[in-house]
Order: C-alpha cells, then structure tokens, then sequence
C-alpha cells in the first residue's frame, strides 16, 4: 500500500463534476461502498443496490469515519445538516467517471481476466506473481460486474505497477462498456463452457460474448487463449478481427506459447514444467488441481507479457492459496479424529465441477475414509440442465468418489444415475439435505460441497466447519 492518499477531494471533484457540500477533507484514504466495512478517512459512496439505496446509509458512514460521502442531487436535501459531501446527478455514474480518470493517471500494466470459469482463482494467481515485481493492484473478491469493476478501478493508487481485473457477464454486451474502462494491455480467457448457457443458447454465442474484451485491448497488446479448449479458433478470429496484434496460446496443446510439459499432481499442491514463451520453468503451485495448473500457464504468460520476471513469478506461485468457497480445504476435528472438507461452495457450472470431483479425486483419506460428494444444483443451464447433470457420472466414477450426496430439482437426474452402492442421500434442497450429511461423516472422509450460488451449499460447509471446529471437539486424534 502506498502512504500518498487514495485520491485528492480536488481530484475527486474534478473527475466526478460533483458539487461540494460541507467542510470537506483534502483528501480520501479508500472508496467504499459498504457502511459495515467502511474504514476512517475513506469516501463513502451511496449506490442503489437491487434491494438497498446507499443513501439510507450515509449516516452509519459517516459515524464510523467516513471522510466524505458521494450522494446524488435527487437525495441531497435529506442528508444530514452539514454533512461532507460530494453531489452528483447519479452515483453509480459518478464511480464510472471516477474509473475512467483512474485509468487515465495510471502508468501501470494492466490485465484483465475473463472466462467461463477459473477468472477469480486466474486473478488472484496474477496478483501474487506480479506483486514479486512491482505494485500490484486488483479486484476484490469478484468484483466483476458494472459496479465491482469501475469500484476495483477507482480504488487503484497511482503507484501501481500492476493491475489485475476481472470482467464477468451473463449476457451479450455486458463486457463491452467493463473493458473499454480497464483498457488492458493483456486479456485472458481461460476457457469457454456451458455456463449461463440458459441465456445464450450455444457455446459460440457464450465465446462471442467473452471476445467482447479483445475490443478493449490497448494498442500493441495481446489476448492470451486457452489452446486446448475448442473455441479457440473463433476466438483468435474475433481478436485478430479486433486488431490485437498478439495472440498467445496455453495448454497442453504441442503449439501452445506457454506449454505444459510436465505435471505431479499432488493432495496439497502440484509441481509444474512448462515451456513460457520459448522459455523452459518449473516451479510449484501451492494449490492442488489440474485445472489450477492450466490456468497457472496462463498467469506466467501474462505476467511475461507485462513486464515482470518470469522465475520471480513462477516462484511466487508456490504461496497461492485457493479462496474461500474455491477450494479451500477446512479441518473438522471429531471426537475420533479428523476429515478434510474442500469446500467448493461459491458457484458450479459443469466444468468447474468436474474439476471439483478431480479435486476430491486427488484428496488423501485416513484409514476406513470416504471420499464424500455433497453437490447442489448448477443453475443457468436452461433446457440442457437435466443433461449436464446426468452427465457428471463419469467424473464421479473415474474419481473414486465413494457416496454422493445431492440436493436440488436439476441434480435428481445424477441422483438417478449413481450406482446404488455409491448413493448417500437426496433432498429437495441443501437445507434438508444437511442432517443427512452431518450424520455421515467420519473421521477419515473427504468431503467435497459444491453447487450454484443459488442451489445455497454453504451453508452445509459452515454447518460442517461450526460444529466439528477443533476448539469444540474433545481431544481429537489425527486420523
């Protein structure tokens, strides 16, 4: 973090055209959205939300040490009495501006992430390869939408020698306005699947869509592509039809740029060597996961393309750790011993849970444990749901996964499909699917939860992580 502030309130004016009101600071630390997480010194910026408008609010802001409020003209008056303040026609706008002059005052490269799957995980990979180097700046969580990206622009300090942002959409058009905001000197798309497919109709309309952000490229940039995936002539087309200069391919494919050569996959980690842009490295990823691997090709190529060195790179990513909800490996500590639990809760579509089972596939048991498979609808998928679904029988078999749990309307066609032997339980949803669950695990187990944010599988994992907490359980014994 730099100690020069955030922005200047001059600066922000400027940039935003807003109106000054009340005795204002010279200067922000951080933009906020967020009353409950605001920190002193920061602006505090009123969106309206699809449930909430910010302006209701400003004041909790304010009394927790937010140094200047961003609020609308339309709600300017019911403010309270003296309040800092910056007014503008439309907040949200206002952050896009804000956005917009970030970009402009930056001397830093930046990259940009999208993909069907795998963009949070790619980000955060860049993130720390590139923060070897330099200043490194990027998206929060999965701030990749028309809020989280001109947010995640906005909060980007001067000094950065690096920024990393996440572009994401469900629809057509939606990346366009995103890109044409970050203006990346590289973009990355891990790869194209059937995600959203309920609103799109086909996996070409799903790569059009992505190959929206070739049309932000900067001059003399390049687009780095998943060679192994079969979208990728029509998405070299369309960044060769955008004007990108460079096209820069990953995989196991043998005409890859950045080519996998070699792979032990391990329970905690993996040992890559791989072939960089003609350069030979090996280096290890502190994350398990074929599928992390992959994308592992594609966050040395970016990093190569930006500037930085590429054996300082591969050498940060024996520390990248998978996020919450993405893999991250809790231990539950039972009265009898311990289980591992991958907690895969935040989305699934069907390659991010094929990718899951593997993971679960590769996890070390204890003596008499179980693989376990706790899976919760994937949504989005329209009429081709019940299909994709029934479809992930082989990755349950070839995984060695032991009992399957499932919960949800769309996931009763794998239900139907698990051999007998294999089947723990189903339930209409994740709720009543719990108790089931919770009865079964034994020290030993490996327990892999995953579904759509909307199928709501975390709760299983944060009833599973509360109640086999090790401050909790009496003298557990290592399984």
């Amino acid at each position: 973090m730099t100690a020069d502030p955030l922005w200047t309130i001059e600066a922000l004016t400027k940039a935003m055209r807003a109106r000054p009101s009340g005795a204002l600071p010279p200067a922000v630390s951080g933009i906020s959205i967020d009353s409950r997480t605001i920190a002193p010194g920061e602006a505090f910026f009123a969106i309206r939300g699809e449930n909430r408008d910010g302006h209701e609010f400003v004041p909790a802001a304010l009394a927790r040490g937010a140094a200047v409020a961003v609020v609308s003209e339309a709600r300017c008056a019911a403010m309270p009495a003296g309040a800092p303040l910056l007014v503008v026609p439309d907040v949200l706008a206002g952050l896009v501006d804000l956005a917009r002059a970030a970009r402009s005052r930056s001397r830093g490269r930046i990259a940009a992430v999208t993909g069907s799957v795998g963009k949070t995980g790619t980000k955060e990979a860049l993130r720390l390869a590139l923060a070897a180097e330099g200043e490194t700046h990027a998206s929060a969580a999965s701030y990749n939408n028309h809020w989280g990206v001109p947010l995640s622009l906005a909060r980007m300090p001067q000094s950065a020698a690096f920024g990393v942002f996440e572009l994401g959409m469900n629809h057509a058009g939606e990346i366009t306005p995103l890109v044409r905001l970050v203006r990346p000197h590289v973009a990355v798309v891990t790869t194209i699947e059937p995600v959203h497919l309920e609103f799109f109709g086909s996996l070409e309309a799903i790569a059009d869509a992505k190959a929206e952000i070739f049309g932000g490229i900067e001059p003399g940039g390049a687009a780095v592509l998943n060679r192994d995936n079969a979208q990728y002539e029509r998405l070299a087309r369309a960044a060769r039809a955008a004007g990108v200069g460079r096209i820069v391919s990953f995989g196991e494919h043998e005409e890859a740029d950045a080519r996998l050569l070699a792979v032990s996959l391990q329970p905690e980690m993996s040992t890559v060597r791989a072939r960089i842009l003609g350069s030979d490295v090996t280096y290890k990823l502190g994350a398990p996961g074929r599928h992390l691997v992959h994308n592992s090709l594609a966050v040395l190529a970016t990093a190569s393309l930006l500037g930085a060195d590429l054996a300082m790179a591969a050498l940060a990513l024996a520390r990248l750790e998978p996020p919450a909800g993405r893999g991250r490996r809790i231990t539950l500590a039972l009265p009898t011993g311990t289980a591992l639990l991958i907690d895969e809760s935040y989305n699934a579509n069907p390659a991010s849970m094929r990718a899951a089972l593997a993971l679960l596939g590769q996890a070390e048991t204890g003596p008499r444990g179980r693989r376990i498979a706790v899976l919760g609808d994937m949504l989005e998928l329209g009429p081709e749901g019940p299909r994709l679904h029934a479809g992930l029988l082989p990755a349950v078999l070839d995984n060695a996964v032991d009992l399957v749990f499932c919960a949800g309307p769309l996931m009763r066609a794998l239900w139907d499909k698990v051999p007998p032997e294999r089947r723990g339980a189903y339930a209409a949803d994740s709720a009543a699917l719990l108790p089931h669950v919770l009865a079964e695990i034994r020290a030993g187990d490996a327990v892999m939860v995953k579904g759509s944010l909307g199928s709501r599988m975390g709760p299983i994992v944060k009833a599973l992580a509360d109640r086999y907490s090790r401050a909790d359980a009496s003298d557990p014994a290592p399984a």
